[in-house]
């Protein structure tokens, strides 16, 4: 099942993609954050300590789920994520000056 939470897609991959050197990445005063909004400062983040992020060499984020948590932003609709493993992907546009992310 693909999740949307505005400018963030989360797709569901087998574990197994994962390599032994994926890092974790930190928490932001103790929130995992998928997406900072770059003009109003919110973020898409989890509280629930079942859920972290996992960075490859490649730059490729995954988020992994131990139990069911709860994805917030300020301005979506608070959604559930199962357990399981996500590549995250976050939405991205052309401008003519340049191929960038959306800004939220």
């Amino acid at each position: 099942m693909l999740i949307r939470h505005g400018d963030v897609l989360l797709l569901p991959v087998a574990a197994a993609v994962l390599s032994a050197n994926a890092k974790l990445r930190d928490r932001d005063q103790g929130r995992v954050i998928l997406a900072y909004g770059e003009v109003t400062g919110h973020a898409h983040a989890i509280t629930e300590d079942t859920a972290r992020i996992m960075v490859e060499a490649t730059g490729n984020e995954y988020l992994v789920v131990e139990d069911v948590a709860t994805l917030r932003h300020e301005e979506h609709a608070t959604v559930e994520i199962p357990q399981g493993t996500y590549r995250i992907v976050h939405q991205r546009e052309y401008t003519p000056e340049a191929i960038r992310n959306v800004a939220d």
